[in-house]
């Protein structure tokens, strides 16, 4: 009964390992080009929120798991701009 509701849609193995590299590699991508992880942050937001109003996220666990991949990337990008503030 509770697979059901966690799995509301289908569900596939490529999914889910690119909703744990692709989101927190973007916040990182973003920073790099932009110089500001918040700026980052946001733009990849926006892009998980248009996907999620278009239908390509279709359940509760692959939200739960982006979010853990944004907060993994933000917190490398935070380091990442910290250690290049240090170095200049």
């Amino acid at each position: 009964m509770w697979y059901s509701l966690i799995f509301q849609g289908e569900l596939n193995v490529s999914k889910i390992i690119l909703g744990l590299f692709l989101p927190g590699l973007l916040v990182v991508l973003f920073t790099r080009v932009t110089y500001n992880h918040y700026v980052g942050l946001i733009l990849t937001v926006a892009l998980i929120a248009a996907s999620v109003s278009k239908g390509y996220t279709d359940s509760w666990l692959l939200i739960v798991i982006d979010a853990a991949s944004l907060t993994a990337g933000f917190w490398y990008s935070d380091r990442m701009m910290k250690k290049a503030k240090r170095s200049a």
